[in-house]
C-alpha cells in the first residue's frame, strides 16, 4: 500500500466532537476519516487524507482516543495510525499487524490488538509504537482466528470471537493470559457493559450454508465475573442483529435488525416496537452521544457511494443528516 501524496491542509477541531471512520471498498484503498461538530451541525470528510497528504489506507475498521490521541484502525493495510485529535497530523504508526480489528489501552504503555484471520492478540507498547507481545487465544487456528471488540472490567479483559467463532474470552491483564471463556450463539458481533457491571453481545446466527453453521440470532446478558449467560432474548431466524450500543448512562441498550431499536438493560422482553422503522435504509452503524442522548446511524446506501450520517435526538426526531464516505461503519466520540 503506497500512501504518500497530496497536498496538506491545517486544521483546528474543536474539543468536542465525533469521528466517523468510513471503511470504503475492499482492496480499493479509500478508506477515509471524518469529523463533524455537534453544536455546529458541520463535517469535514477526508481529514486524514488533507491534513497528512496520504491516503489513510483500505478498510478503516475502529477508533478510539486516548489522552488527545485519535488511533485509527485500518484493517486491511495492516496499520494503526496515531493522530493528534486536534490537527489530525499523524505522529505515529504501529505496523505488521495481520488484520487489526479493534484497540484497547490496558494501561498507558500497553495496548491490545484484535485481529482477524489470527489467533492471536497482538499487545503493543502505543508510546513507543511497537508490537511486544502476544495473547494467544485457544481452540482457533490461523485461519479460522477471530478476536473483535473488547471492554474491560476490573483487571480483566472481555473479547467476543465473531468470525466463525462463538466465545466471549476472559483475558488477565496482569499476566496477559486466556483465564475462562463462554460459549454464546454462532457468531457475537459486539460487546458492550453495562451500568450494572453486566456484559451484553449480539449475535448474527451465521448465513444460510455457512460451514460453522446457521441460527436464529440471540441478545445476550452475562455475569462476566462468573462468566454466565444471565438472560438471553431470541430473535427470528433470518433477522440479522448487530451493532449493540449503550446510552451515555449505560442503562438503555441501542442495536441495528434492520431497523433500530431500544430496550432497558433491566428488560425481560424483546421490544415490539422499533425506535427508528426500517425505511429502506441500509443501516450500517450506530453510536449514541453519551452526553446527550441523541442517536446517530450510519446508512451505508449502496456500498459504493459516500455514505449518510443521521442524527435522531432520544424522541426520534431527526435533527441533521450529512454525508461522509463510502461505508460509514464506526464511530468514535472527542470528549
Amino acid at each position: 500500500m503506497q500512501w504518500d501524496y497530496g497536498y496538506e491542509e491545517d486544521f483546528t477541531a474543536p474539543k468536542q466532537g465525533l469521528f466517523i471512520t468510513n471503511e470504503g471498498n475492499f482492496q480499493y484503498g479509500n478508506a477515509s476519516l471524518s469529523f463533524y461538530d455537534p453544536a455546529a451541525d458541520t463535517v469535514q470528510n477526508e481529514i486524514f487524507f488533507r491534513a497528512n497528504a496520504m491516503k489513510l489506507g483500505d478498510v478503516a475498521q475502529s477508533m478510539l482516543i486516548k489522552d488527545d490521541i485519535g488511533w485509527v484502525v485500518v484493517n486491511n493495510s495492516h496499520v494503526v495510525f496515531a493522530i493528534n485529535t486536534t490537527t489530525f497530523k499523524e505522529v505515529g504508526r504501529i505496523t505488521n499487524l495481520t488484520s487489526p480489528r479493534y484497540m484497547h489501552f490496558v494501561s498507558d504503555t500497553k495496548a491490545y490488538i484484535t485481529q482477524l484471520w489470527d489467533n492471536r492478540i497482538f499487545i503493543v507498547n502505543p508510546k513507543r509504537y511497537e508490537i511486544t507481545g502476544y495473547i494467544l487465544c485457544p481452540n482457533m487456528t490461523m485461519e479460522s482466528g477471530s478476536t473483535e471488540q473488547m471492554v474491560q472490567k476490573g483487571k480483566y479483559v472481555y473479547v467476543n470471537c465473531w468470525s466463525y467463532q462463538n466465545r466471549i474470552l476472559k483475558i488477565d491483564t496482569e499476566t496477559d493470559q486466556v483465564v475462562d471463556e463462554l460459549t454464546v450463539g454462532i457468531q457475537p458481533t459486539s460487546l458492550v457493559l453495562d451500568a450494572n457491571g453486566m456484559l451484553w453481545t449480539i449475535t448474527d446466527g451465521g448465513y444460510e450454508g455457512s460451514p460453522y453453521g446457521y441460527e436464529a440470532p440471540s441478545l445476550y446478558c452475562i455475569d462476566p465475573d462468573q462468566m454466565r449467560i444471565t438472560k438471553q432474548f431470541r430473535f427470528a431466524m433470518g433477522d440479522s442483529p448487530s451493532e449493540i450500543q449503550l446510552s451515555g448512562d449505560k442503562k438503555t441498550l441501542y442495536w441495528i435488525n434492520r431497523a433500530i431499536w431500544k430496550m432497558s438493560i433491566d428488560a425481560t422482553v424483546l421490544p415490539q416496537t422499533p425506535f427508528l422503522p426500517d425505511q429502506g435504509t441500509l443501516y450500517y452503524g450506530l453510536t449514541i452521544c453519551p452526553t446527550s442522548n441523541d442517536v446517530y446511524v450510519a446508512d451505508a446506501i449502496d456500498y459504493v457511494q459516500q455514505g449518510k450520517i443521521y442524527r435522531y435526538n432520544s424522541d426520534a426526531n431527526l435533527i441533521d443528516e450529512f454525508y461522509v464516505g463510502i461505508i460509514p461503519g464506526a464511530f468514535c466520540w472527542k470528549p
